[in-house]
Parts: C-alpha cells; structure tokens; sequence
C-alpha cells in the first residue's frame, strides 16, 4: 500500500528560494502524516508561467539547484518536483523524482501545449519515454499537464507497468474547466485501467489564476478524491496494491457565479499582494460594473487600504450618487466625492481654439473620462497604490471605453466578464448580503456623459451583444455562422466592425483575470494594422 500526497500550492513566478522553502516545509507536514511521495504542481520550483525568464541560463541553473537541495533536505519521502531542465543543449518541462536525498530519476513532458495561453515549444523540447517508479510496492508512473490530453503518454506509462499514474499541473481556470479536465481525465482512466492523480497549481499570475481542483480518479472514471477549490490544499490520498484509491476527502466545488467570484478574487488578490500594492483606488459610478467591482476588491483585500472616488459632472443623474453613497457604506467604505465640473471647464478654455472640429461632441465626453483617469492615477500616486479599473469585456470588445480614461489603471478584474455576466455576479454577490442598491441592477446603464445617455444609444441591447461576441471572439464563428444561428445581419455587421475597429484600445488595455475559454490578452492576437476583410456581412 502506497501513500501519495497531492500538494496543491501557490507558486510565486520567479521566486525559487521561496517556492522551494515552502515545498520542503509541505514535504515535512507529508511525510508526517504518512505519506510515502509528495505530488508538486508543475515547474513548482519556479512557478508557472516563467515565460522569457526561461531562455535565461541562470534562472534555469537556479532552479536546478533549488530542486537538488530540497532534495536534500526531504530524504524520508520521495517527491515529484516540477522545473526546467537543461540537458544536451535542449531545455525540458520537467519533473525531477527525488528519492533518499537525491535526484534519482527525470521525466520530460511529452505533449507541449502550443495554443491559447501556452507557448511552451517557444522554450522546451518535447520528451519522449515514461517514467515509471516504484514505492512501497506500487508501480507510479508520471505525466505533465497537457500529457493527460492525448491517450499516448499515459498509455506508455501503464504499458511501462504502472497502476497509479501522477499528473503534475499547473492548468489554469476557465468557466467550467473543472468539467472538462474531469471528462479528459476519465477518458484517460478507462482507456487504461490505471488509477489516475492529478495534482494543480492555485493562486494568479498575471491574467492567469490557477483553480487548484485536484482530485484521484479511479480506473472507471469516478473522482474517488477531489482537493479544494482556489485555496491551498494538501490532500493525502492511499492505495491498495493493486493501485485501487481508497475513499478519501473529497471537497465540494463551486461552480456558476460562484466559482467565477472566485476566480476574480484570486487573481485580483495574487496581483495586488505579490505586487507589493497596499492601496487600490476606484472610480465609482453608481453604475453597475464600479459596483461588481468595489465588492470583489472589499471581498478579496480585507487588509489593504481601499479608496472609493466619485467623480459627479453636471451629467451626473443624483441617483447615481446616492446609489454610490450606498454602496461604499455598505462595504464599510468612506467615498470621497471630486467633481470635475471645475476641471473640464478649465480645459475646454484651454481647447477652445484647438477642438472646434467634427469630432468634437465625442472629444468633450472623452475629456470628462480622462479627467476622472487622471484624477485616478494621482491618488493612486500619492499613495503608492494601483487603480482598478471597472471596464467589462462586452465594452472592450466594442471599444465602448475610453484609451487613458476609464481604461487608465493597472488591473482590470472585469476584463474577461461579459456585461451579462457582471448582472449575474451582482445577484450572487447581493445573495451573500446586499452591497448593490437593486435599482443599480434594474435601470438602465449609462456612461453618463451626456444628457440623458445611454449604452443602448450606441450598443445593441447587452443580452443580444453579448451573445454574437461570445461566439465571435471566444469560437471563432464567422459573420455566415452568426447569422445562420439567427442573428440579424445588420447586427452582425455593426458588432463585427466595431471589434475590429477597437483592436489598437485593447492592446493598450491594463492586464485581467482570464475567466473564459479566450480573453483578450495572451490568447487574443490580432494585428492593429490590417487591411483584411472578413467574409461579406
């Protein structure tokens, strides 16, 4: 009988001391509770992704120290540490078996991932053999995240004699990722009979956030054992000789709007903690994406200091105020109001000679936004702290923001979330406890920066909107499909020239949680200058 432990833990990009420390101090709790290996999540050591610090010889060398002094340090149980490892002129994503205080063994990732958010042939060369070990009388074998996607490296693995087959992650979260990486693996487990763990990364990077979710399947496809979602976790898992996973923990899982609240409070909180920020400013509107917004930072920095800012012209309606007021009070918060009357006026004097041209009416909008940005960015400033901003992804997508006003700040939690989808966070936040007045839910939304303005002045209605760009952007479907599936043509049209119209905003845009299968960002790479036209519409 064998004892693994799935060590589901955050991984600081860059920091290697860090990284290691806290694997030996998780290797030490392991081994104290039984365990006979501790499953790490991929490129533990160095956290996941290093991107370009990869083609840097002494990050790679540093790693490799790392690993061979924990190594050192944890000789009473093996461990399965994922790094890069360079060899023969060729770097590898790789996973280093310590056994009795040394590096016994090396398994090298065989399918590389090349797609979405992955661009790892840029750096590693593929592996090609198993590894396949025993401890205490089971035959363990191991893969590397993307090698659980195609039957061959598992199926190698079992042909190599192994029951129980570990596969290290380091997988980030979409919207019903956890389904999907629950279906491949029980494809994986009933092609091959063998017992199959798979251990994840947690915590942000950037516009990435690990879920965490590990779990051991067992050989007919059943999550026998699952570990926590978005939080660290180590789970202890055991096996008969025959490889069989006993009943064990086994977490419930969010899923909906709760598990993508609580994907944006991670990769929100891993970005202002790991980033060294104390502070964060935000624009409220009395709209409703400022006020998603407000509550996700309150809910994922309790410690840090949060400054509310209302920034009222005379377009301002006092709802929108009020509405403001209630929000901030019911979070616990101060807003300091700052009108910008005074400060536009004093501009539009300083323009008057210089904006009296076609474009001037929407000049005078955007002014006010830049006024509020700027406003923004100097508090931020004189408190050493970052500015979140509040944009939406359906605003995004159609340019349906302002470049250095409500797009100037350092991180957009919002940036993946539909405009749909933020009504639908409001009403599962206002489940846990009212934070959003109901009337921000139900009138009509506004960028307020004319008389009586409204987003449908210039959109299609959000829930048409954002059925046409969640196909567009995140299935590739082209103008023919759209309007086959029954969307107007006209629609089409406009919501496809406005996406392309607004590419050169969003490669300016501020870094965002990636909540869904292709966000803009990593996985969003479309040239500014481009004289293509798609297919007629």
């Amino acid at each position: 009988m064998v004892t693994v432990a799935l060590c589901q833990m955050r991984c600081v990009v860059g920091d290697i001391a860090g990284n290691a420390r806290r694997m030996a101090a998780f290797a030490r709790t392991a081994h104290e509770q039984g365990a006979d290996v501790i499953a790490f999540p991929e490129l533990a050591v160095t956290g996941y992704p290093p991107e370009d610090l990869l083609l840097r010889a002494d990050f790679v060398r540093r790693a490799r120290v790392a690993a061979e002094g924990l190594a050192t340090q944890c000789p009473d149980i093996d461990m399965l540490v994922g790094l890069p490892w360079a060899e023969g002129g060729r770097l590898y994503n790789a996973v280093a078996w310590a056994h009795d205080g040394v590096i016994a063994d090396l398994y090298r990732k065989q399918v590389l991932p090349n797609y979405g958010v992955f661009d790892e042939r840029r750096y590693f060369a593929a592996g090609d053999a198993p590894l396949v070990r025993t401890v205490a009388g089971n035959a363990i074998g191991v893969t590397i995240c993307e090698d659980l996607w195609e039957p061959g490296p598992v199926a190698r693995a079992v042909g190599g004699g192994a029951a129980i087959v570990i596969n290290v992650n380091a997988s980030p979260y979409h919207r019903d990722k956890d389904r999907l990486r629950l279906d491949v693996a029980a494809a994986r487990a009933r092609e091959s009979g063998a017992t199959l763990a798979y251990v994840n990364m947690v915590g942000g990077q950037d516009e990435l956030v690990f879920d965490g979710m590990s779990f051991v399947m067992d050989g007919r496809g059943e999550a026998v054992v699952r570990a926590a979602a978005f939080t660290e976790d180590l789970v202890i898992a055991r096996f008969d000789p025959a490889g069989t996973v006993l009943p064990g923990p086994k977490a419930a899982w969010p899923n909906g709007e709760h598990a993508l609240y609580e994907a944006l409070k991670l990769g929100l909180a891993d970005y202002v903690e790991r980033n060294g920020f104390e502070t964060v400013v935000l624009g409220l509107s009395g709209g409703i994406d400022s006020a998603v917004a407000l509550a996700l930072c309150r809910d994922a920095l309790p410690h840090v200091a949060l400054h509310a800012v209302m920034m009222p012209s005379r377009y301002t309606q006092a709802m929108s105020i009020e509405d403001a007021r209630s929000e901030a009070a019911a979070l616990g918060l101060d807003l300091a109001v700052v009108p910008i009357d005074t400060a536009y006026e004093a501009l539009a004097a300083t323009l008057c000679d210089l904006w009296d041209g076609p474009g001037q009416a929407l000049a005078a909008e955007n002014l006010q936004a830049r006024i509020r940005g700027t406003l923004l960015m100097t508090i931020a400033n004189a408190h050493r702290g970052l500015v979140v901003v509040t944009s939406n992804k359906s605003e995004l997508a159609v340019g349906y923001t302002t470049l250095y006003g409500d797009m100037a700040g350092g991180y957009a939690p919002l940036k993946d979330v539909f405009k749909t989808d933020v009504y639908a966070l409001a009403r599962y936040r206002n489940g846990l406890g009212q934070v959003i007045p109901e009337r921000v839910l139900t009138r009509a939304p506004s960028a307020e920066l004319r008389c009586d303005q409204k987003d449908s002045d210039s959109l299609p209605p959000y829930d048409m909107l954002d059925a046409v760009l969640a196909r567009y952007i995140e299935q590739d479907w082209d103008a023919e499909q759209l309007i086959a599936c029954g969307f107007d043509r006209p629609l089409v049209a406009e919501v496809l020239r406005l996406v392309r119209a607004a590419e050169h905003k969003r490669k300016q845009a501020p870094l965002g949680t990636r909540v869904t299968q292709r966000a803009f960002g990593r996985d969003w790479r479309y040239p500014v200058t481009v004289s293509y036209e798609p297919p007629s519409t």
